[in-house]
């Protein structure tokens, strides 16, 4: 009888690996032990940034991806350590191809704030991740700090949070 209850998901499983569109895309990477190597200024001036995002949601709409707004500070380990890990030879590729990536410069967290406001999300702390649909949903509410604590987290922990939410705008 379980048997009976699982086939139907495994024949989806296995109908959705055959997709045409999915199999374009590279596969979520496993990271494994590369080496992470925090990414000395992620973060351009704090001027501009409304335009960046601007452009990224263009792109993003041209393109089908999401938009990844990772808002930080250059002073922000965690941040510096987030910004390596998309970085790696094995993540960038299937970053790129999943999203359109823009940062943004928060300064001391008191700047750029209003654009997290946007989508109903208060910066209290950095790095702040939002993954957002080309139309502006938010995919991640329950998780935009998850990253907080990137310079404690394995690499693929990082990947499998990204792809985790990227999988809700499905």
């Amino acid at each position: 009888m379980r048997l009976r209850q699982f086939f139907p998901v495994t024949v989806l499983v296995a109908g959705l690996a055959a997709s045409p569109a999915l199999a374009e895309l590279p596969p979520v990477p496993q990271v494994g032990r590369e080496a992470v190597k925090p990414v000395a200024a992620p973060y351009g001036p704090t001027e501009g940034a409304q335009a960046q995002v601007d452009a990224a949601f263009q792109a993003a709409k041209a393109s089908g991806r999401n938009v990844l707004i990772d808002f930080g500070g250059n002073w922000c380990p965690d941040c510096r350590m987030l910004a390596g890990v998309l970085a790696l030879p094995t993540v960038a590729p299937w970053v790129a191809a999943h999203f359109v990536t823009v940062s943004v410069n928060v300064g001391r967290i008191n700047t750029n704030l209003d654009i997290a406001q946007h989508y109903g999300v208060t910066i209290k702390a950095v790095p702040t991740v939002l993954i957002v649909t080309p139309e502006g949903r938010l995919l991640n509410p329950d998780g935009t700090l998850a990253l907080g604590d990137a310079r404690r987290m394995s690499a693929q922990a990082v990947v499998d949070l990204l792809a985790g939410w990227n999988g809700r705008g499905a």
